[in-house]
């Protein structure tokens, strides 16, 4: 089934469930009022939501209205936990042979993964405020997940089994401001603004044919100022599935319902043709642009967003049709 929270002027926004080609809603409050509501109870609530998604699709849904994504929050518009991993080791050996540094042997083995806020979503058109161009602002096209309650010490096979919805994430960067923070040995804070995720996150069944283990297999499109810049497959070079990365929360802790887990930005290897290296694929953020730039030119040449600019990151399925609806964003000066 596929699910998302519109706008009522709250915090957590009100449940809806979506049809599954998005061209209609209807408001689950017989059911559940919010998102969180769902996953705390999901063995009891999700089957009713069930029933009403497939009366929706059927037609049969008595008080449907024309589903609009503008009137979306995020499907979950704040979580308990927010996790984003780089699962896409091509991505972290870009950025690290730009800089003349090499990949720690750790690194495809143990996955990379920061704590971001999660108090504070974007809704999938919202727009991005940010104080100053001269942060380097930055788009991230990711896939992510949703969970139930998985305890501490579950192996990935058993942490698969705690995915309860996927999505599309925006993970907004501030590249300008990465080296200072990082340097300081704590990570990253002032540099990860407010995510944004796509309009409706659905079950795995709805995808069934393309979700394997932990894997979606499917085509991220991130359209920059109307120029679509990256077709990165989501499911072959994803180095750490979804179970790896929640097992890798779970070392040292539970996760609880309501966390949300990212993949890190979306990267595919380049491809070597007449000597040289390629990226036919194109790119799921601009750092990595311009650190194929940096390899190949020795210097960047791609600028980062700039006010006004846009960004749209979507996944079709197998029919054509999207799955999750759209990101769609503006960067704008925060007032």
């Amino acid at each position: 089934m596929k699910l998302a929270t519109y706008k009522d002027g709250s915090r957590d926004g009100q449940l809806v469930v979506v049809s599954r080609d998005l061209g209609t809603a209807h408001y689950a409050t017989g059911i559940a009022a919010k998102m969180q509501q769902v996953l705390d109870d999901w063995g009891f609530m999700a089957p009713q939501l069930q029933d009403l998604y497939d009366a929706l699709n059927k037609g049969n849904a008595r008080h449907a209205f024309p589903f609009d994504p503008a009137q979306c929050m995020a499907p979950l518009p704040r979580a308990y936990q927010w996790a984003d991993g780089s699962a896409y080791i091509n991505h972290v050996e870009l950025v690290r042979a730009a800089r003349n540094s090499d990949v720690p042997q750790t690194f495809y083995t143990d996955p990379l993964m920061y704590q971001g806020g999660s108090d504070d979503f974007l809704g999938p058109c919202d727009d991005v405020p940010v104080p100053s161009e001269e942060f380097g602002i930055d788009f991230e096209a990711e896939i992510a997940v949703v969970t139930g309650d998985v305890a501490m010490g579950s192996k990935p096979e058993q942490a698969l089994d705690g995915i309860r919805l996927l999505m599309l994430a925006n993970d907004v960067s501030l590249r300008n401001l990465i080296p200072n923070e990082l340097a300081k040995g704590f990570g990253f804070f002032q540099s990860k603004p407010a995510t944004a995720f796509s309009p409706v996150a659905v079950t795995p069944d709805e995808v069934n044919e393309v979700w394997e283990g932990g894997r979606l297999n499917l085509t991220v499109q991130s359209t920059w100022n109307g120029r679509k810049v990256g077709m990165c497959e989501a499911g072959p070079e994803m180095t750490f599935h979804f179970g790896q990365l929640i097992a890798h929360i779970c070392k040292t802790r539970n996760v609880r319902a309501g966390s949300v887990v990212g993949s890190g930005t979306v990267s595919n290897k380049g491809v070597e043709k007449d000597g040289k290296t390629d990226w036919p694929k194109g790119y799921s953020c601009i750092a990595e642009k311009r650190a194929i730039e940096t390899i190949q030119d020795g210097k960047p040449s791609t600028d980062f967003m700039k006010f006004g600019d846009t960004i749209r990151i979507e996944v079709k399925g197998r029919d054509g049709q999207s799955v999750f609806g759209a990101i769609e964003q503006k960067i704008v000066q925060q007032r």
